[in-house]
């Protein structure tokens, strides 16, 4: 999905502190517009699209956003998968990209959003409480599901894809604004390649590999 370099989500964050700041600059001084400017900036930042280069081998699990690894372990997934699976969880810090991209190809068989709490993203259990975004993904090799949970500032996730839709490899699905979490599940014919700690880029970093 082809998207501009800032996100049109953000736009209405960018433009109202720039005329604010604006504004003030005119009919008061520069001194008084320098924080409204710099929260434009910030958005501009926080709204960015980074180029990445997507790996050409279709096996490679990549990650669904920028991020740190918090955990990595087995799991029982009831939601769409049915079975004990492996689960990656990538918390996104407040100065990550926050656009989403797909690991795998596939279509997508499952979308479900849950209302819930907003607590901390890194906190243990917010996948089950918080709110969050859900899609299940048939690669034809493999399905997996990715979810995307709301934390303390993080109170929107935004898709760009519905139910039925093919997804390229790295394509841009959505993204979740200000501080999130994401969790993947997989099925056991895919290698994790990340451990706690790691951190990852959306569409670059390898976290997998699906075994023939």
């Amino acid at each position: 999905m082809k998207k501009p370099f800032i996100i049109e989500d953000g736009y209405i964050f960018i433009a109202v502190p720039l005329i604010l700041a604006l504004a003030a600059a005119y009919f008061m001084n520069l001194y008084v517009a320098v924080v409204p400017f710099v929260l434009a900036a910030y958005f501009m930042y926080f709204f960015r699209n980074p180029h990445r280069i997507i790996p050409a081998d279709e096996a490679l699990l990549v990650s669904p956003a920028d991020g740190t690894v918090v955990s990595v372990g087995k799991v029982n997934e009831d939601l769409y998968l049915g079975q004990e699976c492996r689960r990656i969880v990538i918390f996104l810090s407040i100065f990550d990209a926050h656009v989403n991209r797909t690991p795998l190809s596939g279509i997508i068989k499952f979308q479900q959003y849950t209302c819930g709490r907003f607590r901390p993203a890194y906190k243990e259990g917010v996948g089950y409480e918080n709110e969050r975004y859900s899609l299940g993904i048939d690669n034809g090799k493999t399905k997996f599901l990715i979810t995307l949970i709301a934390g303390v500032l993080a109170r929107r996730v935004v898709s760009w894809v519905t139910l039925g839709d093919v997804l390229e490899h790295g394509q841009l699905y959505g993204m979740i604004k200000f501080g999130s979490c994401i969790e993947v599940y997989v099925q056991d014919n895919v290698e994790i390649f990340v451990k706690k700690g790691d951190r990852v880029r959306g569409g670059e970093s390898v976290i997998g590999r699906i075994v023939e």
